[in-house]
């Protein structure tokens, strides 16, 4: 009994070191800046006399940029530390909150959009190299699902705090305030001890593969049509919600967030209990069938119950994919997990595209329908494509 109940101990230990701790405080610094401006940014720019394009424009860049970046900093951090990345990063997001205080013109503020899109490619990608790059492998899950509570604790905390800010002083003051959480991220990398990922695979660089790693692709697909899915519902869950009678549909999310702190941080014994391939199939079932139920859905209470379950799902889903992904290219590099980011990020971006053309056809009920097909057609490519070539592939390199 003392020898079952040392394995937990153990991976903990091996997880929550001084370089997790610090590199988990500088990402949830980070990304609770970035968190912040959802509900202010908008506000803050029709104040200054935006037009709803330009506030769209501005609203969106920083994806565009993020995504148009990841590549670029795989290849940088071929050639410098994650640590001097991170740093490099968190001094962009200052300089960029500081601009705010300055310009409130379109253009300018377009750079300092994508500025703030380059400095998230750089934190963002650098964190989870460093990190990932230190974990045991028996133990990459549990980490990555341990980091991924940083996004969901800045999504809980920051927005609303960042309304209390604009309410009681003003946008100056909650401009600066971020300036300070940036300024403490770029302490927290500072303090960083160790090396992160190996150079050993500098030799990709005359491969070609400095920007793009392409052994990552095939298993980076099955990713992005998980953020493909979630996209589309952050963009259009709140409006059929409404359409279906439903006073809050914040409360959806909020529900999700819940379990989804929950699972990352109390679900360690089920990450290293099950195979990752069979966690991906059984979570990925799981919300097929939880899309179908929102085609049902009529009432508060079912929406809040979808919600729940949504998050119990995706918060393992999304951190065994990714270190799936990883162990399937062989590679924690730079480039590998620039690749994976970025893919995941497109995702994000086309679901809510391709989702409002296909509105206009169907309706909200199916949409919902064709998202749950989508969630068993990305089963299906993992588990007779993606399985399969990565069995094949691990009997070529036994042989």
């Amino acid at each position: 009994m003392q020898k079952e109940e040392s394995v937990p101990r153990l991976s903990l230990r091996n997880i929550l070191n001084h370089d997790f701790i610090l590199g988990f405080l500088a990402y949830f610094a980070f990304l609770a800046t970035n968190t912040a401006l959802y509900p202010t940014l908008p506000l803050y720019l029709e104040q200054l006399g935006s037009s709803e394009k330009q506030i769209g424009i501005l609203v969106g860049t920083i994806g565009v940029a993020s995504l148009a970046c990841r590549p670029f900093v795989g290849g940088i951090l071929f050639r410098y530390s994650e640590k001097v990345v991170i740093m490099a990063g968190a001094t962009l997001s200052i300089f960029a909150f500081l601009a705010f205080t300055v310009f409130h013109r379109f253009w300018p503020l377009l750079i300092v959009r994508f500025v703030q899109g380059a400095s998230l490619a750089c934190v963002d990608t650098a964190i989870f190299v460093f990190i990932v790059s230190a974990l045991p492998l028996t133990c990459r899950g549990q980490g990555i699902s341990y980091l991924m509570l940083a996004p969901s604790l800045a999504t809980a905390i920051a927005p609303s705090l960042s309304i209390y800010f604009v309410s009681h002083y003003s946008f100056v003051i909650l401009f600066l305030a971020c300036a300070s959480l940036s300024a403490c991220a770029f302490l927290c990398a500072w303090r960083l001890k160790g090396r992160g990922s190996k150079k050993s695979e500098i030799g990709d660089l005359a491969r070609g593969n400095a920007l793009l790693e392409w052994n990552v692709v095939v298993p980076a697909i099955s990713s992005f049509l998980q953020y493909f899915v979630w996209g589309a519902i952050i963009a259009f869950l709140p409006i059929y919600a409404v359409q279906r009678g439903v006073a809050n549909p914040g409360l959806f999310f909020s529900a999700s967030a819940i379990m989804i702190m929950a699972g990352r941080a109390l679900g360690g014994r089920v990450l290293r209990s099950f195979s990752q391939e069979r966690l991906i199939l059984t979570f990925t079932f799981t919300g097929a069938a939880v899309l179908a139920m929102l085609f049902f859905a009529k009432s508060l209470f079912a929406f809040i119950f979808v919600g729940l379950l949504w998050g119990a799902g995706i918060s393992f889903l999304i951190p065994v994919t990714m270190a799936y992904a990883l162990d399937y290219a062989g590679s924690s590099s730079g480039a590998t997990v620039g690749t994976l980011r970025a893919i995941s990020d497109l995702g994000l971006a086309l679901g809510p595209i391709v989702m409002g053309m296909l509105l206009s056809l169907t309706g909200y009920r199916a949409m919902f329908l064709c998202l749950s097909f989508l969630y068993l057609a990305n089963m299906c490519y993992f588990q007779f494509y993606v399985r399969k070539k990565h069995d094949a592939h691990q009997k070529i390199e036994a042989a």
